[in-house]
């Protein structure tokens, strides 16, 4: 079974064709600039020369038609036709409460994705105009939506309502939902394997770290509690994001500063975590590299990062009483030995100790902690792409 795994943004389209024989990558790729003058699109099967399509791509149905004519290229190609494609995954951002696991895409799930549209309003449309541009050129293909919300939908409802009147939750939706979902689930399943070990018996905080980055605890196999809330801004300092802040401030600064909503929304999501701090760049190497030199803010940025996982992570051993593996993901997580050596300090207590020769590496999946820690650590590679081809497979089989 080939299954091709789509990721569509707001003005780019990330993609695979996977094997799933053999859990395969057959070709990948990214489709940039949607809609802007100097779209292209970079391709690559494997084994084979890259390319790169620069044919105009005004809407996301003429990016998605590029894509197809690539896999079955000739020369550059992945399969030699589209009958070769039996399923199609969609990474899809916000599934409210609707949808706690992945579903076959039919009208009726594509018009509750569109009733979510007010919680994520940067995110599900794009993914909607992805789903229905495959589904026009793809008719007969089966497809699947999955959900970055769908794996917290496990969380306790102690867990995520927020302090606020309740008929605020229950008229306009306003509770954690989480977000990341398909990598914590990825992750969680993958350390499970390489401890041979079943998730359900394990405590397991899983911390997916890269400009948007979050926390989650995973208990009996389900998660739990996770950093991000109603929208992704919540949680950790993140590389523009604020994460959390004194909500006090957000008035505040609206009437010192006479901001508009969107002014300030533009601030606390862009203008701000280590950004703001460091007034350097959201670039986590370009705050180290400064660090490094003597900035002061800059090694500021990096502190209060650091403090604010090792901060979660303490958190969430409490609520689940107890944890037995902490594993790092996403691209600071998986590359920089800095950051995580930085963030397991002083979490001994809790069991967790890290060996220094073994954390001396990049991506690759490795047990960074020490032969006697109580606590495992680990370094995985996350695969998003791997987890929504598995999901649609197991719904289209």
């Amino acid at each position: 079974m080939n299954i091709l795994v789509i990721n569509c943004g707001s003005s780019s389209l990330k993609y695979q064709l996977i094997d799933m024989k053999n859990e395969k990558v057959l070709a990948k790729g990214l489709a940039e600039r949607i809609g802007i003058e100097g779209s292209q699109v970079k391709h690559e099967a494997i084994g084979k020369e890259k390319k790169v399509y620069t044919d105009p791509l005004a809407t996301h149905k003429e990016a998605i038609n590029t894509v197809l004519n690539a896999l079955v290229d000739p020369v550059y190609g992945a399969v030699k036709n589209l009958d070769e494609i039996d399923a199609v995954g969609h990474r899809v951002v916000h599934g409210g409460e609707k949808f706690a696991g992945s579903v076959v895409i039919t009208e009726a799930v594509v018009k509750a994705m569109d009733e979510c549209t007010d919680l994520a309003p940067l995110h599900n449309p794009p993914n909607i105009i992805g789903i229905n541009a495959c589904k026009e050129l793809l008719p007969n293909v089966p497809m699947v939506g999955v959900f970055d919300t769908a794996f917290h939908q496990t969380m306790s409802e102690e867990a995520f309502i927020y302090p606020l009147p309740y008929e605020l939750y229950k008229e306009l939706g306003i509770r954690r939902y989480g977000f990341h979902g398909t990598s914590h689930k990825y992750v969680a399943q993958r350390v499970g394997n390489m401890m041979n070990k079943d998730i359900k018996d394990l405590k397991i905080i899983t911390c997916h770290l890269g400009n948007g980055a979050s926390v989650t605890a995973i208990k009996d196999g389900v998660s739990v509690d996770t950093s991000m809330g109603l929208t992704p801004l919540e949680g950790l300092v993140m590389g523009t994001r604020c994460g959390d802040i004194d909500p006090a401030i957000v008035t505040f600064l609206m009437d010192k500063k006479n901001l508009s909503i969107s002014q300030m929304n533009n601030l606390m999501n862009k203008q701000s975590g280590v950004l703001g701090i460091s007034g350097i760049s959201s670039d986590f190497r370009d705050i180290e590299g400064a660090a490094e030199e003597g900035n002061k803010r800059a090694q500021l940025a990096l502190d209060k990062f650091h403090y604010t996982v090792r901060k979660y992570i303490g958190s969430y051993a409490a609520a689940m009483g107890g944890v037995d593996v902490v594993v790092f993901t996403a691209g600071l997580g998986e590359n920089s030995k800095d950051s995580r050596a930085e963030i397991c300090k002083g979490l001994e207590f809790l069991g967790i100790e890290i060996d220094n020769d073994k954390n001396n590496t990049r991506g690759k999946e490795v047990e960074i902690s020490e032969d006697g820690s109580k606590v495992k650590v680990f370094v995985i590679p996350t695969n998003e792409e791997l987890m929504i081809a598995r999901e649609t497979k197991s719904l289209v089989k």
